[in-house]
């Protein structure tokens, strides 16, 4: 899924009116596993690496993915949840569900470009037949999926969230899902 999808769907499962603390955690699990790539292909990207080299190689290195293997190990952020859970932490079980939502929602939506979610004990990752972005893995239907789920959830949230920073975070990150979701099908039409 696109990362404003997760934000906007973990903002809906786990954050919690009135509760700043374990609403900003929620948003923060739902954006830790993807943290790591927008960072490090930002960093290649300034430094001038172009982009088919760093979504077609450095991407697949096996650097990168020792990192992605971390932040998107279902291991770790179960360990945050049991956590959070035997310390009666909501912040951390509303940042750590946020998390596991995420990878639960990546999992069966990564065709070639999947993590390795089981990490440490196997670094086995899952070529899923569908993709949220790959037309030639049913992208013309997952996407549209997406964006209803998207827009139906913030809209929720936009009733369940009274905060003016907040909401404009929710209109952001709509606006931020459709212009993904619009370069995806021009890339890929």
């Amino acid at each position: 899924m696109n990362t404003p999808a997760h934000l906007i769907i973990g903002l809906a499962a786990f954050g919690k009116p009135g509760r700043p603390r374990v609403t900003a955690a929620a948003l923060a699990g739902a954006l830790i596993p993807d943290l790591s790539l927008y960072l490090m292909a930002g960093g290649a990207l300034a430094w001038g690496i172009p982009a088919e080299r760093v979504f077609g190689e450095l991407y697949f290195s096996d650097e990168w993915q020792a990192v992605f293997a971390v932040d998107n190990s279902v291991f770790v952020w179960g360990l945050f949840l049991v956590l959070g859970l035997w310390r009666g932490l909501p912040w951390l079980i509303a940042g750590a569900g946020a998390g596991l939502l995420h990878l639960a929602l990546d999992f069966p939506l990564h065709h070639d470009d999947g993590r390795a979610h089981f990490w440490p004990f196997t670094d086995w990752i899952f070529a899923s037949p569908f993709s949220y972005w790959d037309g030639n893995h049913h992208a013309g239907w997952i996407a549209p999926l997406e964006v209803v789920l998207v827009v139906g959830l913030a809209a929720w949230c936009w009733t369940r969230f009274r905060s003016i920073w907040l909401r404009a975070l929710l209109a952001v990150l709509v606006a931020a899902q459709l212009a993904v979701g619009g370069v995806w099908a021009y890339v890929f039409s």
